[in-house]
């Protein structure tokens, strides 16, 4: 079987850490191992508008963006497809037919989905487009046989929602779709990056982010600014390593793990100050973040480059798609004209 590789961003907001650390990484060591057949990575539009329908301008403002952002980090569009989720209306017709094959009663019990109803607000008054996304994820990575997904612990109730869409579908109609699998980081830090305020979850909108473009002195105020140990009072003091931000992060991106336990278990028997560990922190990302903006400067400056990566990766995935959902309708039995 061949190993084709897909996943996507939503289009909300510039991507960041808490990105990279759970799926970017992932992508890049995918492409640099090259043990794989296809790999795709798409702007998810379809599913930005999901929750934002009356505010259109934010997702296209960000379409781009996000692809910007992989390109950033130093994927390579000869050996990747990068394409738009609404340049490719055949995950339209896909989902519909996937639509019939899941309860509303199974969605609602999606932990993702629940966690996402109530972090917006939602209540009772959920967009039906938001509540049935796991359906358009199925609908995104049977498109293209895709088998492989990186995504972040979050993700985890999404894809397992998906298998189930395809074993139902093979059941009921004949062994037509590929089940993918899922992939998560190991380091256990970079599966959920906490936020910056010591929320569970780094979050576009929570505001409490380091995104990969921004610029040294902003990282650094947002590094300085950090929750730690709120009982760390004095330098003295024990500290607690396994709560704190600080301590997650240097654990997710810290090369250097002799010198990363050093500061952890001098934390922990008391004497090391914030100050100290946050400066730390901030050295290491900006090891991580200063090619990553050197790259996307280029890109900055040449938005036609982009335009065609974009262009030419779409016109691509449609092709697949179009395979696909013709198989797709063979099996169901919609198809009452000749050719």
């Amino acid at each position: 079987m061949s190993k084709i590789i897909l996943t996507g961003d939503r289009p909300t907001g510039k991507l960041h850490l808490g990105h990279f650390a759970s799926s970017l990484r992932l992508r890049l060591k995918y492409q640099e191992e090259g043990d794989y057949d296809e790999m795709y990575v798409f702007s998810a539009d379809m599913q930005g508008l999901t929750d934002n329908a009356k505010n259109p301008e934010k997702i296209k403002e960000n379409v781009f963006e996000v692809i910007k952002d992989n390109l950033s980090i130093g994927l390579d569009p000869k050996k990747i497809t990068f394409f738009v989720q609404s340049g490719v209306p055949e995950l339209n017709e896909l989902t519909m037919f996937y639509l019939n094959l899941v309860t509303l009663s199974r969605l609602k019990r999606n932990p993702t989905i629940k966690e996402e109803i109530k972090q917006r607000g939602f209540e009772e008054s959920i967009p039906v487009g938001f509540l049935t996304y796991p359906i358009s994820q199925a609908a995104d990575i049977t498109a293209f046989d895709a088998n492989v997904i990186p995504v972040g612990d979050d993700q985890i109730p999404i894809l397992e929602q998906v298998c189930e869409i395809v074993d139902t579908f093979n059941n009921t109609y004949g062994d037509t779709l590929v089940r993918p699998k899922y992939v998560i980081p190991d380091n256990k830090s970079s599966r959920r990056l906490p936020g910056t305020d010591g929320k569970a979850k780094m979050s576009k909108s929570a505001g409490n982010c380091i995104y990969l473009s921004d610029d040294t002195e902003t990282v650094r105020k947002k590094v300085m600014s950090m929750f730690t140990d709120p009982n760390h009072i004095k330098v003295e003091n024990p500290g607690n390593t396994k709560d704190n931000p600080v301590f997650i992060y240097l654990d997710a991106f810290c090369e250097d793990r002799e010198k990363f336990e050093e500061l952890k278990n001098h934390y922990e028997r008391g004497g090391l100050g914030d100050k100290v560990v946050k400066e730390y922190l901030f050295e290491v990302l900006e090891s991580i973040l200063t090619p990553i903006r050197e790259r996307r400067a280029y890109y900055d400056e040449h938005p036609e480059i982009v335009e065609e990566i974009i262009k030419e990766g779409t016109a691509h995935a449609r092709e697949k798609a179009r395979e696909v959902l013709n198989k797709v309708r063979k099996s169901i039995g919609v198809e009452y004209f000749k050719k």
